[in-house]
C-alpha cells in the first residue's frame, strides 16, 4: 500500500512540475511586448559599411569584402559555423509512381544516405515533377514538419526514417495527410513546377518522442567535425540549412530539373533555415521566407513578439551559443536580420507575413526587407522602396517580393499562389 502511495505522490509531483513549467512559459509569453509605442529606439547597422568603416559603393567591393564579412558575422554570432568537410552522399529512388495526381505528375521517394568515416545517416525525400512539361522545370525545395506522409494521404508514401524509429506504430505523428494544406502539390504541378520536400526531423530532430532513440544519434551533423570554439558551433538551423543544400545537390543532377531555377522555401523555423541556406548557397535563385520571425526575417532590435531572450531559452538547440549574449541586449547586436536578407542579392527574395502572427512581428519582417534594399539596388535591382507596408491582401512583386495576408501563423494556398506568381515573373514564364 505504501509503495502505491509513493508512486502516486511521485506522479502528482511530476504533474505539478510540468504545470509549473507550462505556467512559467505562459507567463513569459504574457510579458512579451506587442505595443509599437514601446519599441525601443534603435539604430540599424549599415550593410554597406565594412568592418573597417569603408563604404561599399560597387558590386566588386560587396562581393570581395563586405559579403564575406557579414557571412562570418552571422556564422559566429547566431547560426554557427558550417563545417567545410564534405559528406559522401548516395541517393537511391526507392519508390516511384509515374501516374501520380491522376497522371499529372511523377512521384518519387529518394533515400539519401550520407556517410563519413564509417558513420551513416539516412533521410527520405518526396518528389513530384510534372509529366506534361516541355524541357526542364523550376523546383521548390523545402522541409515539411510532420513527415512526408503529412503532405499526402496516399498510403504509397513511406514514413521518413525518423518516424521508423518510433516504437508506437499508432502514434498520432504517423497519421497521413495532416498538413496537405501547407503543400498544395497539385497546384504547384499545374503551374509547371516541381517539389522536393523532406521531413526536417530526418536531418536534425526538433522534438524527440518518448520512445524514440536519443536525438544525438539522429542528427546529420554527427557525421561532421565541429569548430573548437563552443560559442559558434552550429546547431539545428545551421544543420537544416545544410540539408537543404544537400537536397539541391541531388536536384541539379535530375534530367527534369532546371538547375538555374531553384527555389528554397520555408515556413516558421524552417523559414529561418531557408534564409540561411539561401544566404550561403547561391544556387538558390529564389529564397522564400514565410512567417519566419525572430532569427529569420524580423528585426531583433525592435523587441516585439518573440525576442532573443525567449527564443534562446525555449529553443537553445536552434542557434549557436553566442546568440544568447544578446538576450535582453538586442541593442548590442552588431547586425540585424536585414543583413541576412541582403546576402540573397543579386538573386531574388520574398518575405511574407500574416496579420494575426504578432509573435513573428510582421512589421519587423517587412522593415528588414526594406532595409536590405540598398544591397539589391547596388546590383541595379528593384527592391522594396517604401517603409510603408503593403495593404493586407496586396503584394509587392519587384525583384524582391513581399505580402501580408489576413490570418494566422501558417503557410496557405494564398501564400503559394503569390510565390508562384513571383517565380513566374523572375523566371519569365
Amino acid at each position: 500500500m505504501k509503495a502505491r502511495r509513493d508512486i502516486f505522490l511521485k506522479i502528482v509531483a511530476v504533474v505539478c512540475l510540468l504545470c509549473a513549467v507550462a505556467a512559467t512559459a505562459s507567463a513569459k509569453r504574457r510579458n512579451i511586448n506587442y505595443d509599437e509605442s514601446k519599441v525601443p529606439n534603435y539604430t540599424l547597422p549599415n550593410p554597406l559599411v565594412c568592418n573597417d568603416g569603408t563604404k561599399v559603393t560597387t558590386v566588386e567591393q560587396w562581393e570581395k569584402q563586405r559579403r564575406s564579412e557579414i557571412l562570418q558575422m552571422l556564422s559566429k554570432e547566431i547560426y554557427g559555423e558550417t563545417p567545410e568537410a564534405r559528406l559522401k552522399t548516395k541517393c537511391k529512388v526507392v519508390a516511384e509512381n509515374r501516374n501520380a495526381l491522376g497522371g499529372k505528375a511523377t512521384a518519387q521517394q529518394v533515400m539519401f544516405t550520407f556517410s563519413r568515416k564509417g558513420k551513416k545517416h539516412q533521410a527520405l525525400a518526396l518528389v513530384y515533377y510534372p509529366n506534361n512539361r516541355q524541357g526542364r522545370v523550376p523546383v521548390f525545395v523545402g522541409y515539411n514538419f510532420k513527415g512526408n506522409h503529412c503532405v499526402t494521404a496516399d498510403e504509397w508514401v513511406l514514413y521518413s526514417p525518423y518516424f521508423d524509429r518510433l516504437e508506437e506504430r499508432n502514434h498520432k505523428l504517423l497519421q497521413r495527410g495532416t498538413q496537405i494544406e501547407r503543400w498544395p502539390v497539385e497546384l504547384i504541378i499545374e503551374r509547371g513546377y516541381a517539389v522536393v520536400t523532406m521531413c526536417y526531423h530526418d536531418i536534425y530532430p526538433d522534438i524527440v518522442p518518448r520512445k524514440a532513440k536519443p536525438s544525438d544519434e539522429m542528427r546529420l551533423s554527427n557525421l561532421l567535425p565541429v569548430t573548437d570554439d563552443e560559442g559558434c558551433r552550429w546547431q539545428a538551423i545551421g544543420v537544416w540549412a545544410y540539408g537543404l543544400s544537400r537536397m539541391a545537390d541531388w536536384v541539379v543532377k535530375q534530367p527534369w530539373a532546371d538547375k538555374d531555377k531553384l527555389c528554397v522555401i520555408g515556413h516558421s523555423r524552417q523559414g529561418k533555415a531557408a534564409l540561411w541556406a539561401g544566404a550561403q548557397d547561391e544556387r538558390f535563385r529564389v529564397v522564400i521566407s514565410n512567417n519566419s520571425g525572430c532569427g529569420g526575417a524580423a528585426l531583433s532590435k525592435r523587441v516585439i513578439g518573440e525576442n532573443v531572450e525567449f527564443i534562446t531559452r525555449q529553443f537553445p538547440h536552434w542557434f549557436c551559443r553566442n546568440f544568447t549574449k544578446y538576450s535582453k541586449r538586442e541593442h548590442a547586436l552588431p547586425f540585424d536580420q536585414h543583413f541576412l536578407l541582403a546576402l540573397v542579392a543579386p538573386r531574388h527574395l520574398y518575405v511574407a507575413s500574416a496579420t494575426a502572427d504578432r509573435w513573428a512581428d510582421p512589421k519587423g519582417e517587412y522593415l528588414a526587407t526594406y532595409h536590405s534594399s540598398p544591397v539589391f539596388e547596388l546590383y541595379g535591382m528593384k527592391a522594396v522602396s517604401s517603409k510603408q507596408m503593403p495593404k493586407v491582401g496586396e503584394d509587392v512583386q519587384n525583384d524582391v517580393g513581399s505580402h501580408i495576408r489576413e490570418g494566422k501563423h501558417a503557410i496557405l494556398e494564398y501564400d503559394w499562389r503569390r510565390y508562384l506568381d513571383f517565380c513566374d515573373k523572375v523566371f519569365k514564364r
